[in-house]
């Protein structure tokens, strides 16, 4: 199977400072990757270098064998890559319906209005507030809302930064089967970034550890997972 995405040598900074050395990582087709790591060890940064966010960056990034890296971020949405940010991205002021429809802003298909209730198939409590001011659902239904905004872009691949943070722990047990359902049903591909490392490598089939910028640890997440020396000095349980 190819892989849908390649980050081959990829070193990214803010201005002076560097954050990324030197990664190689690989998302295959309908794949699931999680990046695991302690705060600052580069991981939200690797999801702004694909998508050419704020990153000054070298190396190599392909998406379905395309080289992406210097295009600029709406082109590389455009080609199907969805962002879901830390800290959700929502447009507060806005309902629902609204949110959900900026996230089909790039697309020039006639099949928007059908995709409304796709997306509200996974999450029946945004239909429910679909003329709901985005400000007022709770934290769990806006990380639904910014998960459901990236799927109306009908994404090949999804960048997930921190979907579980501040989140009850049923609220994250639902988010993440969810995104199970995305996977197995509709094929999108995963990047995930996320510290609550038992839940990511339950979902993901594929594990990478970042530290200070580098990949010190890749392969099945069933067997980072299981490692108990890996466990005690990266993943903290």
């Amino acid at each position: 199977m190819s892989a849908l995405l390649e980050l081959r040598g990829l070193s990214a900074a803010y201005g002076p400072t560097s954050v990324l050395r030197s990664i190689d990582l690989a998302v295959e087709q309908g794949g699931i990757v999680t990046l695991l790591g302690a705060n600052g060890a580069g991981k939200t940064t690797t999801l702004r270098a694909i998508c050419n966010m704020m990153v000054r960056i070298s190396g190599e990034i392909r998406f379905n064998d395309q080289r992406i890296d210097g295009n600029a971020t709406e082109d590389i949405v455009r080609l199907g890559v969805g962002h879901v940010p830390d800290g959700r991205g929502t447009f507060v002021s806005l309902s629902v319906e609204e949110n959900l429809r900026l996230g089909a802003y790039t697309r020039r298909d006639r099949q928007v209005a059908q995709d409304f209730e796709r997306v509200y198939g996974y999450f029946p409590r945004l239909k429910e507030r679909r003329r709901q001011q985005a400000g007022t659902l709770s934290g769990g239904e806006q990380q639904m809302l910014a998960i459901s905004r990236a799927l109306m872009l009908r994404p090949k691949l999804l960048l997930l930064d921190e979907p579980s943070f501040g989140l009850a722990p049923l609220i994250v047990q639902e988010i993440f089967r969810i995104l199970r359902a995305i996977n197995e049903q509709e094929g999108v591909g995963m990047l995930l970034v996320e510290q609550n490392a038992n839940i990511a490598l339950e979902l993901a089939d594929q594990a990478y550890l970042l530290e200070t910028g580098r990949v010190v640890m890749h392969g099945p997440s069933a067997v980072i997972g299981s490692d108990e020396s890996v466990r005690r000095a990266y993943l903290g349980y």
